[in-house]
């Protein structure tokens, strides 16, 4: 395959727009192994199996090493050691032929072998379907007999009734040549087939295939279709099909296939030069016996086993067994260094080691600012040791660089104030893995920390999700003054406070903080001082400090020049607020504080926040503290009503198990009963217990302030722990009566050991399941960036209620949040103009439009935007981080991808039984939300009307019709299946996407029948049921935007007179385009239907191979792609990062590339960061 060169093509490989994958023809692969170098011709044939003199440890001769074909294994000295040194530079020695240059060389320069006989390239024989069998019209068995040997195919037919391509037997071969003798020619091997390929005129071929496909259908259409995409391709790219066949085979270079020396004088040596040696090997033997004229037999033979020796080398184990090396392990061949995780694309290209970075434990600090984290000072010195060197020099503390090295490497005394220096104003990156979303990795300033583990604040562990059980961090140290402007300007944490998938505060106080707050703001009308009155705050403060006021009192208090009935606490709390700030009268739980931040930042911006957050944290751990909480057995309080509720559960079960016995219940209704009896008595109790408890006992504290636990814990603690489920999911019908406080039976801790087991399982199971769906998620919407400020769509989509039946799940409001609305929307009944059209809608708005009880909004989305490749800032709305529009240039493809998989690990994966004998599976969790973004047809799958009409239903033998009947007339029938519950009665009317049936709708079904819109309604609505259900939050714009790319495909049906072929996929607005061109030329325009494609076809379907290929399936995408000549516009993310680019998107976004960082400097002045100004 032809790659981009820099020696052979002497272009800028630092300033390209496109890649092109094309086959590489003989002459190609030749150029690249051969060099000019001054007057002189290298040729860079390989022609020995041998790779390093066993006694010497110097390359051979025109083996697999050679230095005179691949370049000098030490820089400047060639293989003889006649020239050495810079100065002989370009000189090639007259003694041993090898040019004088840099070792580097033997990383780029190729070699190539003679091949004794043609042989098919692996890929392009036993792909799906096979491309070199699809050109010759030949099945892939026929064609493999023929390259191996086992088969003859017919030449030149001569004047016999032979056609030309016909594949003989032995048998039928040898019937032949006494029939006819030699009046056809027949051939074996790749050389036959490359002679057949050779003869193939593709015009020719494609005229003669389009004028079949008109006559043709069935199964013969597709095949020609199938052949007709294969010759157009080459047609296009310029590709010729012999070219499938190698006569010459390429040679890496040796650096890329190295032999490392390990102790003991042995060798590890790559696969790849196994795998190279018996190629060497077997083309030479056949080159001897060719030489000695072998018998045909023998000579076929050796042919056979070099065509298995290259496809060995290409892809080892696509055909037969795999070859193996001394350790019965399958050798690594070219295919196998790209593929999957450990390949080219994925383990070096898309994400690499980076120099400047460590590790190490994390621990909390709460002296910490928001913006800072610890760094052990070891690690801060190794990770700064080039600043610090530099400064020591500066500072005339070192006479020169190595002076200061061996100053940094001792930790002399003066290197840490040379170091407090450094690292002040110089952010670093915290990352910790799993990396689910960008905010996983920020921006802090680094403070000295004594010890070796890192510091980092208590509020930033939500965002990263950790803990400090043990836990590692990574650090990495942004070099250039870009990447460092990068990181204060936009990756720092104070700038990290929302999440950008709901767009609520992440970075909010939690557990001790939690605790201290709602502690400090509980009120208790008999605490001492209950009722006072207080001229002053301070006042107030000295009764506390002599222990004549309680800080839950009840007082009277003048606070800001106003008069208020509160407590002391309270007015403490709201001593940290901002300055205008209205008083909080109420006890502050986790939720109060988060909607509290969440409100400052919407009102006062970034800086207030963080000064809350931080004054929060102080407060917080001060008085988690002072109330020193305690919790025993004691606290634990069981209602007294408990052994009532449960004897008299106990008596209505018996009398259920006796009604069954007389046959007047089922089984499935006596379970049931039991069931719902149990569940109905364990949530009577959990009532009591919320109930009975006293609020200052401090376990119940924990739990209502949100601090730590919930109710269903305080449930198992203190009320029963109720029923439990065994391995299937089905609900065993003997509660658990017992707490953990009276502790549990053996038989009942015996039954609670299923469910704890299953707990762990679908946990790892589902942190596998959830990491790959974010992995195909990702690479869907990576190329979705915001192109342009308005597409200049006008009509948006409608967005209702959500709702499950007749229940509302989620309200107008939330869904329309962050939205740009697309009408005015008016109150209905006063009038008033809430929204007006291109306004963004905000809470307030969203509320009043809510409660103006609105049924529907239109508002702007992706699903409707108009922008070609990525979507608009107008459609997208406001940047749910940000809270301000999106800026031109963010990935939100990316983001929602994040925001979709990141809470993939709380989702459940187990399919739930309702238990009982009709066991009715409903698919839920996780594996709902796969099922929708591939787009399956769901199991058990609800039939839909495809017509209007009134419901008529039948039954005839056991089966159950539906019949559709309008104005007398039967427009439609369905066969129900057994077991289907039916939805419709008779005399129902329905409309075309009426489900008939109960059970999840196929969305291909609803594309069909109802249109885009309303399959893209159902899947956002669906996938947003399953988180609500889990109750995460998750706004409909991120769905949206993965279902936008999954709808953005469209099934030619007929091309028209474009060169499109009928039954390819082609991106809507490439389509469009077509169609409007045809339109204007006075041409006829092709037609086409949308398709849904799931995110794994769709990502596959890009239009870049190397996002594709770097995907899933490598080898089938570069074959693909090497056959069509295709071309990558690198215009996503992944492409861009695999070829070293900076990606298209936030600040390399092209329309921002010019902005550079300037600084701007006084004579003798320190420059900070402060300094720096962004010019345009």
């Amino acid at each position: 395959m032809e790659a981009i060169r820099k020696e052979s093509t002497k272009i800028n490989m630092s300033n390209f727009t496109k890649i092109q994958i094309k086959l590489a023809s003989p002459e190609k692969i030749r150029e690249w192994g051969t060099r000019r170098v001054g007057g002189q011709v290298i040729y860079g044939e390989v022609k020995k199996p041998e790779t390093i003199n066993y006694r010497t440890f110097k390359p051979e001769m025109d083996g697999l090493f050679c230095e005179r074909i691949f370049g000098p294994t030490k820089d400047w000295e060639c293989y003889c050691g006649k020239y050495r040194k810079l100065r002989y530079k370009g000189i090639v020695c007259d003694k041993c032929g090898v040019e004088v240059t840099t070792a580097k060389v033997r990383r780029e320069r190729m070699g190539y072998i003679e091949l004794a006989a043609p042989v098919a390239h692996i890929w392009f024989v036993k792909s799906v379907p096979s491309r070199i069998g699809l050109i010759l019209n030949m099945n892939s068995k026929d064609l493999e007999r023929v390259i191996y040997f086992a088969a003859y195919v017919v030449l030149d037919p001569g004047d016999t009734p032979l056609e030309k391509g016909q594949v003989l037997s032995d048998v039928e071969y040898e019937e032949y040549l006494q029939k006819y003798g030699n009046k056809f020619r027949v051939g074996m091997g790749a050389e036959a087939i490359k002679e057949l390929l050779t003869e193939i005129d593709l015009e020719k071929l494609s005229k003669e295939l389009r004028q079949e496909l008109e006559t043709a259908n069935g199964q013969k259409k597709v095949k020609i279709l199938k052949r007709l995409d294969v010759v157009e391709g080459l047609l296009k790219s310029g590709n010729r099909p012999e070219w499938m066949i190698l006569e010459v085979l390429p040679v890496i270079p040796p650096e890329l296939r190295p032999m490392v020396p390990l102790d003991g004088g042995r060798f590890a040596v790559s696969d790849l030069n196994d795998l190279y040696r018996r190629v060497i090997n077997r083309n030479n033997r056949l080159k001897k016996l060719i030489e000695l004229q072998a018998p045909e037999i023998i000579i076929r033979n050796e042919k056979r086993m070099l065509q298995e020796a290259v496809d060995a080398l290409i892809d080892n184990g696509r055909r037969g067994t795999a070859v193996t090396g001394s350790n019965r392990r399958p050798l690594k061949s070219l295919s196998d260094l790209l593929k999957g995780k450990q390949g080219r694309f994925r383990q070096n290209l898309l994400g690499k080691r980076v120099d400047y970075s460590g590790r190490s434990v994390i621990v909390v600090n709460p002296e910490l600012k928001l913006n800072q984290c610890g760094l052990p000072r070891e690690m801060a010195l190794e990770l700064f040791k080039p600043f610090v060197m530099r400064r020591l020099v500066e500072r005339k503390l070192a006479h020169n660089i190595k002076n200061a090295k061996r100053m940094v490497e001792r930790m002399r005394p003066e290197v840490w104030d040379v170091l407090e220096e450094v690292i002040k104003d110089y952010p670093v990156l915290l990352n910790r893995a799993p990396t689910l979303h960008r905010l996983s990795i920020q921006a802090f300033y680094p403070v000295l920390a004594k010890g070796r583990a890192i510091e980092i604040h208590p509020m930033v562990c939500p965002p990263y999700n950790a803990d400090f059980d043990g836990d590692q961090m990574a650090v990495h140290v942004p070099l250039s003054l870009a990447a460092r402007a990068e990181a204060e300007l936009i990756m720092a944490s104070p700038y990290n406070i929302l999440s950008p998938a709901h767009g609520k505060p992440l970075v909010a106080p939690h557990q001790d903080m939690v605790i201290g707050l709602f502690y400090l703001t509980l009120e208790n009308p008999d605490a001492r001082g209950r009722g006072k009155i207080f001229a002053s705050y301070e006042e107030a403060l000295m009764a506390y400090e002599v222990g004549e006021l309680d800080i839950h009192a009840p007082i009277k208090i003048r606070y800001k020049g106003e008069l208020r009935e509160t407590t002391l606490g309270r007015v403490i709390f709201n001593s940290i607020l901002p300055e205008d700030w209205e008083y909080v009268n109420e006890p502050q739980d986790k939720k109060a504080l988060g909607n509290l931040v969440e409100a400052c930042f919407k009102k006062k911006g970034y800086t207030a926040t963080i000064t809350l957050l931080d004054n929060m944290k102080e407060l917080g751990f001060k008085w988690a503290t002072k109330a020193g909480l305690t919790i025993s057995v004691k606290d634990v309080e069981i209602p007294e009503e408990k052994n009532e509720l449960i004897r008299r559960a106990e008596e209505e079960v018996e009398s259920l198990n006796s009604r069954y016995e007389l046959g007047l219940l089922t089984e499935s209704e006596r379970y049931q009963q039991i069931v719902n009896l149990w569940n109905s008595v364990t949530d009577t109790i959990t009532e009591k217990i919320r109930s009975n408890m006293n609020p200052f006992n401090h376990l119940y504290m924990m739990t209502i302030s949100g601090a730590r636990g919930n109710i269903q814990q305080m449930r198992q603690l203190a009320g029963m722990r109720g029923l439990m489920a065994d391995p299937s999911g089905r609900i065993i019908e003997f509660p658990i009566i017992h707490n953990f406080r009276e502790g549990l039976s053996v038989v009942e801790y015996f039954i609670s050991t299923h469910g704890a087991r299953k707990g762990s399982t679908d946990t790892a199971l589902r942190t596998a399941d959830s990491g790959y769906l974010t992995r195909r998620l990702i690479d869907v919407a990576q190329e979705v960036i915001v192109e342009e400020k308005d597409c200049g769509d006008t009509e948006g989509i409608y967005v209702y209620p959500l709702k499950e039946g007749e229940d509302i799940i989620e309200p107008l409001s939330k869904r329309i949040l962050y939205r740009i609305s697309a009408e005015d929307v008016i109150d209905p009944n006063t009038g008033e103009v809430i929204v007006r059209a291109n306004e963004p809608i905000d809470d307030e708005k969203a509320k009043k439009i809510e409660s103006a009880e609105i049924e529907r909004v239109r508002v702007f989305s992706v699903l409707s935007c108009k922008s070609k490749r990525g979507v608009c800032a107008k459609c997208y709305g406001i940047n749910l981080a940000t809270n301000k529009l999106v800026d031109v240039g963010e990935a939100v493809g990316v983001i929602a991808a994040q925001s979709i998989g990141e809470p993939g690990t709380q989702l459940t994966l187990r399919t739930f039984h309702t238990g009982g004998v009709a066991v009715e599976d409903i698919t839920q969790g996780l594996p709902r939300v796969e099922e929708l973004f591939e787009a399956r047809k769901p199991k058990g799958q609800a039939i839909m009307s495809e017509v209007s009409g009134t419901v008529k239903i039948e039954e005839s033998r056991g089966i159950n019709y539906i019949y559709i009947i309008d104005d007398n007339v039967e427009k439609a029938r369905y066969q129900i299946p057994y077991g289907a519950k039916i939805r419709v009665q008779n005399g129902d009317k329905v409309v075309p996407g009426t489900p008939l049936t109960e059970g999840p709708l196929n969305p291909h079904e609803i594309l069909r029948i109802k249109g885009v819109e309303e399959a893209e309604r159902y899947l956002v609505d669906e996938v947003k049921k399953v988180y609500i259900s889990q109750g995460v939050d998750l706004h409909d714009k991120h769905i949206e935007l993965i279902v936008r790319r999954m709808l953005q495909k469209v099934r030619v049906d007929d091309p028209g007179d474009t060169d499109l072929i009928i039954g390819n996929l082609v991106d809507m607005y490439e389509f469009e385009e077509l169609q409007d061109w045809a339109i204007r030329n006075n041409l006829k325009p092709p037609r086409g239907k949308r398709v849904l494609l799931g995110i794994t076809r769709a990502s596959l379907a890009t239009d870049s191979f190397l996002a594709a290929a770097s995907f899933q399936e490598t080898t089938r995408v570069l074959t693909e792609a090497a056959v069509k000549g295709k071309i990558d516009t690198l215009s996503g993310l992944k492409e861009n990062v695999i070829i070293g680019n900076l990606i298209p998107a936030g600040t390399g976004f092209p329309s921002y590339r010019n902005v550079e960082v300037e600084r701007v400097e006084e004579p003798g002045e320190e420059v900070s960061l402060e300094d720096i100004r962004l010019t345009q």
